[in-house]
């Protein structure tokens, strides 16, 4: 699934980022979640979980969704993910492709499909605690 992929990419990064700092243990990491990434936070989580060990083991994941706001270029009008009606089937395919959204979504004020994501995509760490 594409929550355990996530997962892993965390992990490494992770790791990485502790052993270049020189962390013994790694107490905290807050993620960031991109709404548009139509991530399950669930599985995601469950996945982190599953994963940890050695420095990482004891570590606590946060996880905090980023809401998907646009902006039309013609019009100059936001708007929020919330707003537009999509099908199940278009909703999987964002998950998967993000980008896929500007093939679907149309601005809600002046129906333009010339709009730009502001807010909302991708997976990112914001912060990691730990001990030296």
């Amino acid at each position: 699934m594409h929550e355990w992929s996530l997962a892993e990419a965390v992990v490494s990064a992770v790791s990485q980022i502790a052993e270049k700092e020189g962390l013994k243990e790694v107490r905290k990491v807050q993620l960031r979640l991109g709404e548009l990434q139509q991530v399950d936070k669930k599985i995601l989580k469950f996945a982190l979980s599953q994963m940890k060990s050695g420095k990482l083991g004891k570590t606590k994941f946060t996880i905090r969704t980023i809401k998907a706001e646009f902006m039309c270029r013609k019009c100059n009008h936001k708007w929020f993910l919330r707003e537009v009606d999509i099908a199940d089937e278009i909703r999987e395919s964002i998950h998967f492709i993000p980008e896929v959204a500007y093939a679907y979504f149309r601005c809600p004020k002046c129906g333009s499909p010339d709009f730009e994501i502001l807010k909302g995509r991708g997976l990112w760490i914001a912060e990691i605690k730990g001990v030296k």
